[in-house]
């Protein structure tokens, strides 16, 4: 891997960099994605800091910079920036949006979750992808694109690199969603409600099922989020589950004295009192809006980092199958939500 490439380079016995020049290119970024996401409102932050993140790892005279001194600072937002803007993300999620949707929604999203996630580590592991990039890709299908993969990451101490072209994956597949599937509205018989519910079901982050539910109207956009807000919450036991199958691989391959992960990693537990806050609706609706535009930013940011970690002729090796695996994960999903939706609304 390059990165472990470029430390070996360091001179010897010198002091590591410090996270300053990292940090401030990830506020260069960020400031970048939001003035192209102003500047075209369909793209979203979250997606523009991904890619911004991709270009800046490979442009002359900046990649230096980010291989480098940029370097502990670019991981530092990739991680910690992360755990912050996955608590935060909590405050979008009460009980009473969940119950709210009814019983055979929830049925809905369950078993689409369960069956892409399932589904992508198969295929995933069949096609032979290296590391944790099968688990990591599963889950950001499955719950909420960067964000999940960004958490399962963190409980599975995955590789750097795996993470970062998890979430290029991820996130490409989830934009091209965001042009595909409103031309799929009518043909596939869908009234502005169904397509919502089939968008909320489907598409991976936030910001994306947005942008593809906002073509059909405020009734789509509606729907669209309250059943996306539904796989946000599955977010807690998944990362949980993640957790508990690394305490037991790691426990039986070092013995019963070895320092164990916790089940529930201390973010997830934040992000859970975040729901149960909004749930009291104590907090006014102006708290919450801002809450909600700092937890873009922190994401933004972690997507940046994330994306600088993006290595192009590493991608390429495995492109085909990686792409094999994305355009198979796109097809479960959008063929057992489509399915689902139909199902619960006739």
């Amino acid at each position: 891997m390059v990165l472990v490439e470029d430390r070996a380079r360091a001179t010897p016995g010198a002091a590591p960099p410090g996270r300053l020049p990292g940090l401030a290119m990830v506020a260069a970024g960020v400031a970048l994605a939001w003035a192209v996401h102003g500047l075209v409102p369909a793209v979203p932050l979250l997606t523009a800091a991904v890619v911004l993140g991709i270009g800046a790892a490979h442009l002359p005279g900046v990649r230096e910079l980010v291989r480098g001194a940029g370097r502990a600072g670019l991981t530092l937002a990739g991680k910690r920036l992360m755990r912050l803007g996955v608590v935060l993300l909590g405050l979008r999620l009460s009980l009473g949006d969940v119950l709210g949707i009814g019983w055979a929604t929830v049925a809905m999203v369950l078993v689409t979750v369960a069956a892409t996630f399932s589904g992508t580590l198969w295929l995933g592991r069949r096609l032979g992808l290296r590391g944790d990039q099968p688990l990591l890709i599963a889950t950001g299908y499955a719950i909420c694109g960067a964000s999940a993969i960004g958490a399962v990451g963190e409980v599975s101490g995955s590789d750097e690199e795996d993470t970062a072209t998890s979430v290029a994956l991820v996130t490409l597949c989830g934009t091209l969603a965001i042009a595909v599937l409103p031309l799929l509205h009518h043909p596939l018989g869908l009234d502005d409600s169904q397509f919502g519910r089939w968008v909320g079901a489907g598409v991976h982050d936030v910001g994306q099922v947005v942008a593809a539910a906002q073509t059909a109207g405020p009734t789509a956009l509606g729907e669209a989020v309250l059943v996306k807000l539904m796989r946000v919450a599955l977010l807690a036991p998944l990362v949980a589950g993640v957790a508990v199958a690394m305490r037991r691989r790691r426990t039986a391959g070092t013995g019963r004295g070895a320092k164990r992960p916790p089940v529930v990693p201390l973010f997830v537990v934040g992000f859970l009192a975040m729901v149960a806050l909004r749930s009291t609706g104590v907090l006014p609706g102006t708290v919450l809006d801002g809450a909600q535009r700092v937890q873009e930013l922190l994401l933004a940011a972690a997507l940046f980092g994330l994306g600088s970690a993006v290595h192009l002729p590493s991608l390429v090796r495995t492109g085909g199958r990686v792409a094999a695996l994305g355009l198979g994960a796109w097809a479960v999903i959008a063929g057992v939500s489509y399915a689902g939706v139909l199902v619960t609304t006739a």
